[in-house]
């Protein structure tokens, strides 16, 4: 049974040699001539103006994780629509059972305030 993952094994060795032979490799080959240009920060081709880094809301990142956590849930709805007529009532009741699960949560989610952007 195990057999049956050695070409997974050598798949990963080849994968990883690769990718140390080729650090290797560009450390010994490549310039190490440190320039001005090279340590300046690129933006579009021009200088950068102002104070770069600014710190982004926690809310942001939270409200980006409920979109992605509420868009991949009703992704599942579109393989229930396409097998509805085969599924028939006993999938017709899951899915209702699946959207009311999505909308308690989506109501609490509401309710603690995180799709506030204030």
């Amino acid at each position: 049974m195990l057999l049956e993952y050695v070409p997974i094994l050598y798949l990963m060795l080849v994968a990883i040699g690769f990718g140390v032979v080729t650090v290797f490799l560009s450390s010994l080959i490549g310039q190490r001539k440190i320039t001005r240009e090279k340590t300046a920060s690129y933006e579009c081709g021009l200088p950068s103006e102002g104070f770069q880094y600014i710190q982004t809301p926690i809310k942001f990142h939270v409200f980006a994780l409920l979109f992605l956590i509420f868009d991949l849930e009703c992704a599942f709805l579109y393989p229930w629509a396409v097998y509805y007529d085969q599924l028939g009532l006993f999938g017709f009741v899951e899915m209702l059972i699946f959207i009311c699960i999505l909308f308690v949560c989506y109501i609490y989610v509401w309710k603690k305030g995180a799709l506030e952007w204030e």
